[in-house]
């Protein structure tokens, strides 16, 4: 075999070839603990909720200027997903324009704006809500899941109604196939530049944000490769009873709590970190609204910004409409209605204060080990599986 044969089955089988959901649950988990230990929990709300705050200040909504999304950690993290997305879809010339018939146009507009509120309620969406609270050994991660698999029957329901009663017709990709290695070049030189500018500034958390970046593009483009998306693992088993998507899921889960723990253990971040004070009806209110609207979405918090990141023009609407929501929303909740201080939807509780270290874990792990067993008895005997 010749160098360039080498080459070529290499690139194929790391930027071509689809990972499955086990590899890319497995990679993610990874790619979380390392970005905890290095700078932050990752999540996914705070940066849209920055980007429509800004919106908010240029109507005159709010009357100061939001942190500047470059410098502002939790959106640097959101573009660091998109763009980690973007590469991988271009370098396997996956990256196309697809325009969405108009009924799921409405649908993503719709979708967003619910996924605004539930993200609001619950303090984070699929990502700081669920699958980063319960690797933070918050409550509220369990709350939040109960929410969204109540949420997913819920849109599980409507899609099969709309099948039967909607037209969903049309739509129109533009094929980029051809500018796609230039593209994919273009995307790298900006990772390449841009983790490059932010360690090398001046600033006194630039080499933190440099690595963040360069972390969540890892994210982005390992959730690309594998497909790795939580409204799947969700959705499936109600929909088909297909479960391989929520096997990756709950491995990922798992191993990113063991790993938090001993970071949290070890002192290198805070116990209460993304923790949130909205155990137990923030969490499964918001749970419920996010899990039925990432459904009608087709993508949830992370899963819509690595599509973004491939073209989808549905979830790029869906982003627009979470990210103004939310900030909205959040600014009443915080600023008028005043929820957290009154603890009108919960309160902030760290499972290893009651249990200690271990207990917690044994307590998350046999939750997540029950959702395994749920959804690999599902599979076999499609007991919940909703049929037309």
């Amino acid at each position: 075999m010749s160098l360039k044969d080498t080459w070529k089955e290499f690139y194929g089988s790391v930027f071509r070839s689809n990972y499955s959901p086990i590899t890319g649950g497995v990679l993610l988990a990874l790619l979380v603990i390392l970005l905890e230990m290095w700078y932050r929990p990752w999540g996914i709300v705070g940066g849209l909720r920055n980007w429509g705050e800004w919106v908010l200040y240029g109507v005159g909504f709010l009357d100061e200027a939001p942190p500047h999304p470059l410098w502002f950690s939790s959106s640097v993290l959101d573009l660091g997903l998109i763009l980690g997305a973007f590469l991988s879809a271009t370098l396997a010339q996956e990256f196309g324009i697809r325009i969405p018939p108009k009924l799921e146009i409405i649908k993503g507009v719709v979708a967003g704006i619910l996924m605004g509120i539930g993200s609001a309620l619950a303090q984070g969406c699929n990502i700081g809500g669920f699958y980063m609270a319960i690797a933070n050994l918050s409550a509220g991660g369990v709350a939040m899941m109960l929410g969204l698999m109540v949420g997913v029957f819920i849109g599980v329901k409507y899609l099969l109604w709309e099948l039967e009663h909607l037209s969903s017709q049309g739509g129109v990709e533009i094929n980029t196939r051809k500018l796609n290695p230039i593209l994919g070049i273009i995307a790298l030189i900006v990772l390449v530049l841009g983790t490059y500018g932010y360690f090398n500034s001046e600033r006194e958390n630039g080499a933190l944000l440099g690595g963040a970046f360069l972390l969540t593009a890892g994210i982005g483009f390992v959730m690309h490769r594998s497909r790795f998306c939580i409204v799947n693992a969700f959705r499936e088993p109600f929909l088909s009873g297909e479960a391989t998507m929520a096997r990756g899921v709950v491995l990922s889960i798992l191993l990113a709590t063991l790993g938090i723990l001993f970071i949290k253990m070890a002192g290198i971040r805070e116990p209460m970190v993304y923790v949130t004070p909205t155990f137990i009806w923030g969490s499964l209110i918001g749970g419920v609204i996010f899990g039925a609207a990432m459904v009608v979405a087709g993508g949830c918090g992370s899963g819509s910004l690595w599509r973004v990141g491939e073209g989808q023009v549905k979830l790029m609407i869906v982003v627009v409409f979470f990210a103004l929501t939310n900030a909205i929303f959040r600014y009443y909740l915080d600023n008028v209605w005043e929820v957290w201080d009154k603890g009108l939807l919960g309160s902030a509780v760290y499972l290893p204060d009651i249990f200690g270290y271990g207990g917690a874990f044994i307590i998350l792990a046999l939750v997540i080990f029950l959702w395994y067993l749920f959804v690999d008895w599902n599979e076999k005997t499609e007991k919940f599986v909703i049929g037309l």
